[in-house]
């Protein structure tokens, strides 16, 4: 499905047409989902949850369980980093390609709230922190540096402080806990849910959204909405059409991450009540060549033998910079004293081109220009001697001289590696959750949040792992706080 689907008019709509009625409707059930149907139930309204799954969790209970939070919470102090919200507004105004800084300012300001809040609902961080470099931990440790901090130009910027807040349970799907926790709140809260259902068109009524359409065991029914409807429906990185559309570079050897679901039909019903989209070619992409963290002492090379990008980027940034490089090829290139194989061999597969003892050999079994590689590797000897790197700024943490030979070469190519991958764009939205019409006002009775909203990241180089998570459930809570205000 890529089509805009049809809005219904309410005076089309008779008395018998009315399933029933609640004065909120959430659609979707994942995190943000979750967040936005608890606040607006604790506002005193009464709320309904429209699902497609036979249950709740959606790709949120299927993640690494990475919350990206800061401004001093309560882990980073236990670490000893002293982060303030305004350090966390200028990196994240810094790194992000297209800000807005009222919707950054709202998330910084209220991250150590936010913190408070969901341990309250029984989500689990421990006091622990992993102070090494990794994708994702399979054990209960909490903190870790997830994104760019202590990247050039970025540490310069503010200071780096470790804002990914992984939740304590062990595996590579902790987002569960997270999600057992939430869900066991809205239970208690007696939110409603309709599981095995569909949104397949909005209603609305002088120009403001009074309730969907939904489908179930394959009939037709409307559900009115007193106050309005969040759509919390995900991104859209299963939808082969849309992705065609908008971002038809991830269609071959990337493999989507999500659940079936995430097919852009949030997105698509907001644009039918015409809202705007934003960042639609945003893609966020990883096949990380570590761990093991050492290999990032070694250096990533395009086709021509030429650097790119600092090597201690994060993961996703790297990937974007692979994908802009000629015939999207790249090499990570290291010396004997560093060697070792990537361990995430079931989410890249890049695979070992060869060994070779010299770098003349080297640079000739790649196919590259005469002399290309040797260059770029004598000039990032040169400088790593002295533990710098004036080129890419590399950290001081991650240069050495690659001279021990003999030398090897990973492939860590986009058309060879295995590149997973999530969609960044979606509705516009203001700081409190607001759908953004094409003529520039709010669409009255609408709010988004989660993966179909366009908040905070809008491309692989400004993503850092928990910028879903934590964006989604904080602005679930804003929307589902301002529609029962409104």
């Amino acid at each position: 499905m890529s089509e805009v689907s049809e809005i219904i008019k309410a005076e089309s709509l008779g008395a018998a047409d009315w399933e029933s009625s609640a004065d909120v409707i959430v659609v979707g059930y994942g995190v943000a989902g979750a967040c936005a149907a608890l606040e607006a139930k604790r506002a005193g309204a009464d709320v309904l949850i429209i699902e497609r799954a036979g249950d709740g969790g959606g790709a949120s209970a299927l993640s690494s369980g990475i919350y990206y939070l800061g401004g001093g919470t309560p882990v980073q102090k236990a670490a000893g980093y002293e982060d303030t919200p305004q350090a966390m507004h200028d990196f994240l105004m810094a790194n992000c390609i297209a800000p807005n800084a009222e919707i950054i300012r709202v998330f910084c300001d209220g991250c150590v709230e936010h913190f408070h809040w969901l341990e309250a609902q029984g989500v689990a961080f421990e006091r622990t922190y992993f102070p090494g470099k990794a994708v994702f931990l399979n054990d209960t440790t909490c903190l870790m540096g997830t994104g760019n901090e202590k990247v050039w130009p970025y540490r310069e910027v503010a200071e780096p402080a470790p804002r990914g807040h992984k939740v304590a349970r062990e595996g590579d799907s902790a987002g569960s806990q997270a999600m057992e926790a939430i869900m066991a709140r809205c239970k208690e809260a007696e939110v409603r849910a309709s599981y095995d259902s569909q949104v397949t068109a909005l209603v609305m009524e002088a120009g403001r959204v009074v309730g969907v359409r939904m489908r179930r065991a394959g009939k037709d029914s409307h559900v009115r909405a007193r106050l309005g409807v969040i759509l919390t429906t995900g991104g859209f990185n299963m939808n082969r059409e849309m992705l065609q559309q908008y971002a038809p570079h991830m269609l071959g050897n990337a493999e989507p991450l999500g659940v079936p679901y995430n097919d852009g039909a949030g997105i698509m019903l907001g644009k039918s009540a015409g809202a705007v989209t934003l960042g639609m070619d945003g893609i966020i992409a990883t096949a990380s060549f570590y761990p093991p963290s050492q290999l990032i002492k070694g250096i990533l090379v395009n086709a021509h033998g030429e650097r790119f990008v600092a090597e201690d980027a994060y993961h996703g940034r790297t990937a974007s910079f692979i994908m802009e490089q000629p015939d999207r090829k790249a090499y990570l290139i290291l010396d004997s004293e560093i060697f070792a194989y990537p361990e995430l061999t079931d989410y890249s597969h890049h695979t070992l081109v060869d060994g070779w003892d010299t770098v003349e050999e080297m640079e000739s079994g790649l196919g590259m220009p005469k002399g290309a590689l040797q260059r770029t590797l004598a000039d990032y000897n040169k400088h790593a001697a002295e533990g710098r790197d004036p080129h890419l700024h590399k950290h001081a943490d991650w240069v050495k001289p690659l001279d021990v030979g003999p030398y090897a070469a990973f492939d860590v190519s986009f058309n060879k590696s295995v590149y997973l991958f999530l969609t960044l764009g979606g509705l516009k939205v203001t700081a409190r959750g607001e759908v953004v019409h094409q003529e520039g006002h709010v669409i009255p009775g609408l709010y988004a949040a989660g993966a179909c909203a366009s908040t905070i990241p809008r491309d692989g180089k400004d993503y850092a792992s928990g910028l879903s998570l934590g964006p989604g459930s904080f602005f679930g809570r804003v929307a589902g706080r301002a529609i029962t205000a409104a």
